[in-house]
């Protein structure tokens, strides 16, 4: 049997993916070096890249099959699309496929100011997937208001790591366990 993940996971960009603040952090235009795998660099040459476990937690999700989105609240969309899209991901531990671009994983974009619930009605808009079935992942306990929707939040401290991601997803999974449905027969399935 397999683990139960909810159908969309939604991180927010800034110290949770990774560790700066891309609208005042950071100064464009950005650049990578060559190849240079998880590493984007400012005009200062400022390194942007994500923290140590947010590549394999995010090829975990994909191989799920699981929509991936961003929802950041930052006045610089434009900045934060451009460090997505030149971040390039290692491969999967023992996978034979080179790097992938950052954004590559990204199924929905939520990416400007306001308030996150505006990121979520957006995002059930666009995918039909249930606020129930979302769990999102930010540094700010401000933006716990999304449970109010219905998705369930988890806080991140000092960055999205495995263990977070976990706790993360044993809550989503308490708040909604596996449904036993009952054909007309009786039989469960």
């Amino acid at each position: 049997m397999t683990t139960r993940l909810p159908k969309l996971v939604a991180f927010d960009l800034d110290y949770t993916l990774w560790d700066l603040w891309i609208d005042t952090h950071v100064t464009g235009p950005l650049h990578r070096d060559k190849n240079a795998i998880n590493e984007v660099l400012d005009k200062h040459n400022t390194p942007i890249s994500f923290y140590k476990h947010v590549p394999q937690i995010l090829h975990r999700l994909r191989t799920a099959e699981v929509t991936i989105a961003a929802a950041s609240r930052t006045s610089a969309p434009t900045k934060a699309r451009s460090a997505l899209t030149l971040l390039l991901v290692p491969p999967m531990e023992g996978s034979k496929e080179g790097a992938v671009k950052a954004i590559d994983f990204f199924n929905q974009l939520e990416i400007y100011p306001g308030s996150k619930l505006t990121h979520f009605k957006k995002l059930h808009q666009k995918t039909e997937i249930p606020y129930s079935e979302m769990l999102f992942f930010d540094d700010e306990h401000r933006n716990k208001e999304v449970e109010q929707l219905g998705v369930t939040f988890c806080l991140v401290r000092n960055g999205l790591d495995d263990r977070t991601f976990e706790q993360g997803l044993a809550e989503w999974r308490k708040r909604h366990p596996v449904e036993i449905i009952e054909d007309a027969a009786g039989s469960t399935s």
